[in-house]
């Protein structure tokens, strides 16, 4: 079976580019050292591998679609860039100080087995960053009132922020914080609520493309349809109270950092 994006990365780079508050939020919780070893599990093309590196630091970057290595390649040859997953990552057992798992944990098969056996490879005292959002997030985004069945299956496939932790601590990984983040309006990265403050951005086809909901789990009736009654509210200043409706303190993404500390 062909990972799911090696069909939808075809022109990612177009739209998903490294947010620096997000890179330097990964950063901040990672803590990496200019001698240490790094993973980036679920790299995709690189943007944020590309970037971290930047800062010193051996990094691996590991992904199933060889369509987004083979554009990882072309920007950065200095990063180790294997073709693997969550679950098999080829690596030694403890052989890495750090990793991070940035808006990837939804395309694992297994969560619990994935965390499993990157803990394996993770030097004790090790960090594990994760960044992705919560079903109980995601239900409170503005998106369900304009494609429900698209944001339905998004959020089935989403692991719960109760999964995680379980399956941080059952692979002897301490969450060490755990940090909601809301979309900033100059957001850089655009993937799926990129759009919270600027609607008008998913009229775009190539923003669309670059997200996995629009372009892997969307009924093209539902996304044409949503489109329509979006630009409608937009039009008629309806989207306002749409978008006051959903509003919440729960943040919109959270960051999850766990430490191995088994000896």
């Amino acid at each position: 079976m062909k990972a799911k994006y090696d069909k939808i990365g075809i022109d990612y780079d177009l739209t998903r580019k490294a947010d620096p508050y997000l890179m330097e939020r990964m950063l901040y919780h990672l803590q990496p050292t200019v001698e240490g070893v790094y993973l980036d599990i679920g790299c995709g093309s690189g943007n944020y591998t590309h970037e971290f590196q930047q800062y010193g630091g051996q990094y691996i970057g590991i992904d199933p679609s060889m369509t987004m290595l083979d554009k990882a390649k072309k920007r950065n040859t200095a990063i180790d860039w294997r073709i693997g997953t969550a679950e098999e990552t080829g690596l030694d057992t403890e052989s890495v100080h750090g990793m991070t798992a940035f808006l990837t944990l939804h395309h694992w098969p297994d969560i619990h087995k994935g965390i499993a056996a990157l803990a394996n490879v993770l030097k004790h005292k090790g960090r594990m960053v994760i960044f992705t959002s919560t079903p109980k997030q995601m239900k409170q985004y503005w998106l369900c009132h304009y494609f429900p069945k698209m944001l339905a299956g998004s959020i089935a496939q989403m692991p719960s922020l109760a999964s995680i932790t379980k399956s941080l601590n059952n692979a002897d990984l301490e969450i060490i914080t755990t940090a909601p983040y809301s979309i900033h309006p100059d957001l850089q990265d655009h993937f799926l609520y990129c759009g919270k403050h600027n609607p008008a951005i998913y009229f775009k086809p190539q923003i669309r493309n670059g997200i996995s909901s629009f372009s892997a789990l969307a009924h093209t009736e539902e996304v044409i349809q949503g489109l329509a009654n979006l630009r409608k509210d937009i039009d008629s200043g309806g989207i306002h109270r749409v978008m006051k409706s959903y509003e919440n303190d729960l943040g919109d993404y959270v960051f999850i950092v766990g430490e191995k500390n088994c000896l």
